[in-house]
């Protein structure tokens, strides 16, 4: 059930830049998983300055739209939960999809006193090989190390404001510092049920840029990733465009300018 003024339990948090191929599909999982529990929500879709459709979908899935000016994706996740009102905030990215078995199993867990959390991850299409060990390699450390990937991360409200929130001086990395200090105020997991999300970045990225950001973190230290040029694999997309299956998404490259007529990055 959608939530009324004075009843929300649980609110969804999306942000979005440029997000209108993906943002249908996302907000249609939550409406779906949070119907079949039939949980009192609100949706709030973070519509960090988009240049696309992305704020018309949001309100015609009945979500909630908050435009904001960032471009820091953990500053954009404070803005939503700033004028969230449920007891339990989930941050969904806008490319990924939510399953009514990764909530039940979430909301399971809140209500048993955890106050935070996430779930593993498969991409809806890995592209390669690399992408399974990726996966498996991701899913192993996270749940090991009680750290919640940025695209499926919840907590319970008063947690969450008891830490300040995500880190808004970070570029990347900002989900594992709010599980790191959630851990410090109470019990926190990740759920080896797996939501799904897009693997535009991971199909995108060139081994040998992916080592040059290793290298420089390991130089650098925690610094880098409060450094926005450190960050560009996050936050902008690389020039491959004709041989991408989503290069409609990708912006203009010197080399395949006509690949990216509508040009939406993910963060």
């Amino acid at each position: 059930m959608t939530a009324t003024t004075t009843d929300c339990h649980v609110s969804f948090i999306v942000p979005a830049w440029n997000e209108a191929r993906l943002l249908g599909a996302t907000l249609d999982a939550i409406l779906a998983a949070a119907g079949q529990l039939d949980v009192a929500h609100e949706v709030i879709v973070v519509d960090d300055d988009s240049s696309d459709a992305t704020a018309a979908i949001a309100t015609s899935r009945g979500a909630r739209v908050v435009p904001v000016r960032n471009r820091n994706i953990a500053r954009t996740r404070n803005d939503g939960a700033a004028v969230a009102r449920g007891d339990h905030l989930f941050f969904v990215d806008a490319d990924t999809l939510v399953n009514h078995r990764v909530l039940r199993a979430a909301l399971d867990h809140l209500h048993a006193g955890d106050v935070g959390g996430g779930a593993v991850f498969r991409w809806d299409d890995p592209h390669r090989r690399l992408g399974r060990v990726l996966e498996f390699g991701v899913a192993t450390l996270t749940r090991w190390a009680g750290l919640a990937s940025g695209c499926f991360l919840y907590a319970n409200r008063r947690a969450f404001e008891a830490v300040g929130g995500f880190d808004a001086g970070l570029m990347a990395s900002e989900e594992w510092a709010l599980s790191r200090a959630l851990a410090r105020i109470g019990p926190i997991r990740v759920l080896p049920q797996p939501e799904v999300t897009n693997g535009r970045k991971h199909a995108a990225q060139r081994v040998r840029d992916v080592l040059k950001v290793a290298a420089r973190a390991a130089l650098r230290g925690r610094k880098a990733l409060r450094e926005r040029e450190f960050t560009h694999l996050w936050y902008t997309d690389p020039p491959r465009c004709r041989a991408h299956p989503c290069a409609g998404k990708l912006p203009p490259c010197p080399t395949h300018p006509s690949a990216a007529a509508a040009a939406s990055p993910p963060w």
